[in-house]
């Protein structure tokens, strides 16, 4: 809900990709639907892929601060951040859903028949 807060820290690791601050509200609205969906279950066909790309954009961006959480030889000291190396794990996650959304068997979309 602090759209100068996203914008500071699009333009610090993501290189001012996504600053627009016309485009904070929108696109935070969007990810929150898209993450509810995720969790119970609706629309799978069509969240999980675009969850992947998110990700997967998300993970290329910030690739220095996912092979070097540390700092250790593409960081220094002082540029390191450890906070992004999660993402790695959430997007491999995404990736096992996708790979077998077929045998979900508690998702709303199986309950519905969707």
């Amino acid at each position: 809900m602090s759209p100068a807060a996203a914008v500071g820290v699009s333009d610090k690791y993501y290189g001012g990709t996504v600053s627009m601050d016309w485009l904070q509200l929108p696109w935070g609205i969007l990810q929150v639907v898209i993450g509810l969906a995720v969790v119970v279950g609706l629309f799978r066909r069509y969240v999980y892929p675009a969850q992947a790309v998110i990700l997967g954009f998300g993970i290329l961006v910030i690739w220095k601060y996912i092979l070097d959480p540390l700092g250790l030889y593409l960081l220094d000291e002082s540029s390191r951040q450890v906070l992004f190396f999660p993402s790695l794990a959430v997007f491999a996650g995404t990736l096992i859903l996708l790979a077998f959304r077929e045998e979900d068997t508690l998702s709303l979309d199986r309950k519905f028949g969707l």
